[in-house]
């Protein structure tokens, strides 16, 4: 959790990064994921038949290089082993590096809530609510 907590901190303003103590509250919850790679991690969660992101962060120096996309297609994976048919995720809209990400995993917006993210001595910021379908196959979708 303290190392989880140090890359959102380092990755994240808004929305406000977490903190060691409620990445080990997350992680006590036996639905949620923890899919880590070098220099990344994606914490997830499947109910049902629906999959979320929770968070997803990556080591400054290591973005672009794949290493999100990875996570991204092991969680696609995953979710749809554990009987996923769709997953969604927020991002906050003024995140070009984490829409694009996404845009290119095909995931599409599928809603907006307005000033979702808020942080002390700043604007608040809206979510984007993305999703996309999973299927089953050896590419995960």
């Amino acid at each position: 959790p303290e190392e989880m907590a140090a890359l959102h901190r380092a990755s994240f303003t808004v929305p406000p990064p977490w903190s060691a103590p409620a990445f080990a509250a997350m992680l006590e919850d036996r639905g949620v994921r923890l899919l880590t790679a070098p220099h990344g991690f994606l914490l997830g969660r499947t109910v049902l038949d629906e999959a979320e992101i929770l968070t997803l962060a990556v080591a400054e120096g290591a973005r672009r290089q794949g290493v999100g996309a990875g996570l991204l297609h092991r969680f696609h994976a995953e979710a749809a082993l554990h009987g996923a048919v769709r997953v969604f995720l927020e991002v906050a809209a003024d995140n070009r590096a984490g829409t694009a990400l996404y845009n290119a995993a095909g995931y599409a917006v599928t809603g907006r809530r307005r000033g979702y993210y808020a942080a002390p001595g700043r604007a608040p910021v809206d979510a984007l609510v993305m999703a996309r379908a999973l299927w089953a196959g050896p590419a995960g979708r």
